[in-house]
């Protein structure tokens, strides 16, 4: 009921060819089975990621960079959570990706946008509509993009989906209190759904690092600094099972009442 982890927080800068093949020399080092890596795996160029660089860089789910890295993975007989710009038509995601044994399992584009903080990442893809919960080994996961952590909703319904571990790729921009909210939010919707939570972020010079491992109550498991990093760690179902009994707040939650609250909202939100 275990599943063997690496995170593995590092920096992409502009040369997408490059970042692929340091994604492939981790894995190739790698004696974990899943291995997870930060947002924005194609890169973002020192001037800051403008809409050219992501068209200009953006595949197919068929494209060389998505299909070596999931070629990696049957050759390791592993499985790998990365992120691509992913072209789809006109259309181009902030997209996250499951592979393993050399199939793609799950594929989730990004619902909340960076549209904060001075940035506008709307201006740059389009956004996803779908939650994504997806079996592996004993886990049930459940994928969101860095951003989605400020929004609880989309946690809570991937927990009613039954979600029991969440992977969070992250690129976490630098600036005042963002270490203490990216802390502050993790803990926060692991332990609001009793559930493992692993955030993986990017390193210097936008993002913070600080990859983070969540257990079901909240407690920071392991932590990472800012510069590039690697590390392991074994989770167990037992300890959601366990910690579920204690606090059962999935049992206890009402769906059907919330949705009342939130239908009587609708037409004072674009929703």
């Amino acid at each position: 009921m275990s599943l063997s982890i690496a995170v593995h927080q590092l920096s992409f800068e502009e040369g997408k060819r490059g970042n692929l093949y340091k994604i492939i020399s981790h894995l190739e080092n790698s004696t974990q089975y899943l291995n997870i890596f930060p947002e924005y795996c194609m890169g973002v160029p020192l001037t800051g990621l403008t809409k050219n660089f992501v068209q200009e860089n953006a595949e197919s789910i068929d494209g060389e960079f998505v299909s070596k890295i999931v070629s990696k993975s049957r050759e390791r007989g592993n499985a790998v959570i990365f992120t691509t710009y992913l072209r789809e038509g006109s259309e181009v995601y902030n997209a996250a990706i499951l592979a393993e044994k050399g199939h793609v399992k799950a594929i989730y584009k990004k619902i909340h946008l960076f549209d904060a903080f001075g940035y506008k990442e709307s201006e740059i893809f389009s956004p996803g509509e779908d939650i994504v919960v997806v079996g592996l080994g004993d886990f049930i996961l459940g994928l969101a993009i860095c951003f989605d952590l400020r929004f609880p909703e989309i946690f809570r319904a991937m927990a009613y989906k039954g979600a029991n571990m969440f992977i969070v790729p992250s690129g976490w921009y630098r600036g005042q209190y963002k270490v203490e909210q990216w802390k502050a939010l993790t803990t926060s919707r692991a332990h609001e759904n009793v559930s493992f939570l692993i955030a993986v972020d990017q390193t210097s010079p936008f993002f913070i690092g600080h990859s983070i491992m969540v257990s079901p109550y909240g407690v920071i498991v392991k932590q990472l600094g800012e510069e590039e990093s690697c590390v392991s760690l074994q989770v167990d179902l037992r300890d959601v099972v366990d910690a579920r009994k204690v606090i059962p707040s999935i049992a206890l939650s009402k769906p059907k009442l919330y949705m009342k609250f939130y239908n009587s909202l609708v037409d004072k939100f674009e929703v």
